[in-house]
């Protein structure tokens, strides 16, 4: 499926620009609207704002439909961004290569948060054979609650459930990548697009591991 650029006053190319230095720099709209107009390119920072909240969803759709066969190991965490003001969880999960599986956005971190998680993550990556994560008690729970769904619903085997924090490192040093890039945002201004937030950090993380400028001549785009 295409991105749609028709009644963009912009080119696709500086659309594509803004959106993929956006979340591959620590930068703020404010600081973006420099950094294009250093290029010759006048766009006012609410303006990428829009664009931002528009197409990286959409190329975050498009990453997730590209990415590989994942691998039966997964490492799953969580940490924290900012979000009115307040502390929320960004969960998240990754194959034993590394490849983005999922993210989810919640005000809690509690069993029902992680087993709605993982309930998503296996939606859209199948049933794993083996899962690693922390000493989280919650995530635990989270995952021995799809356990029991799995054995009364016939879906799959049961999911090996590890708890070894240092086997998550891969994880940890992501953590860091997205708080290094989120810190100069300010913080998200509403929860209610948590799912447009959850998306866009789901782009931050392709655009971080890709060689520069393959996964930007891949997309398909379309100006109309």
């Amino acid at each position: 499926m295409s991105i749609s650029f028709k009644w963009a006053q912009y080119p696709k190319s500086v659309i594509l620009f803004a959106v993929f230095f956006y979340l591959r720099y620590p930068v703020s709209y404010r600081d973006l609207e420099e950094i294009m107009a250093e290029r010759g390119v006048e766009v006012d920072h609410s303006t990428l704002n829009r664009w931002i909240v528009r197409y990286a969803p959409l190329l975050a759709n498009q990453a997730q439909a590209r990415k590989q066969t994942t691998a039966k190991s997964w490492r799953a965490d969580e940490t924290y961004i900012k979000v009115k003001g307040q502390w929320t969880y960004l969960y998240r999960a990754v194959d034993r290569d590394g490849q983005t599986l999922d993210f989810m956005l919640s005000e809690r971190r509690n069993l029902p948060a992680a087993r709605r998680f993982f309930k998503k993550v296996i939606n859209s990556n199948g049933v794993p054979e083996r899962v690693v994560i922390d000493k989280s008690g919650a995530n635990l729970a989270g995952l021995q609650a799809i356990n029991v769904i799995l054995k009364f619903t016939g879906q799959g085997t049961q999911i090996n459930i590890r708890q070894v924090k240092y086997l998550n490192n891969i994880l940890e040093q992501d953590h860091r990548f997205i708080k290094r890039i989120t810190k100069p945002m300010m913080g998200f201004k509403a929860f209610h697009s948590a799912e447009r937030v959850s998306d866009l950090l789901c782009m931050i993380d392709p655009v971080h591991a890709s060689p520069k400028g393959s996964m930007h001549d891949d997309l398909q785009v379309t100006s109309g």
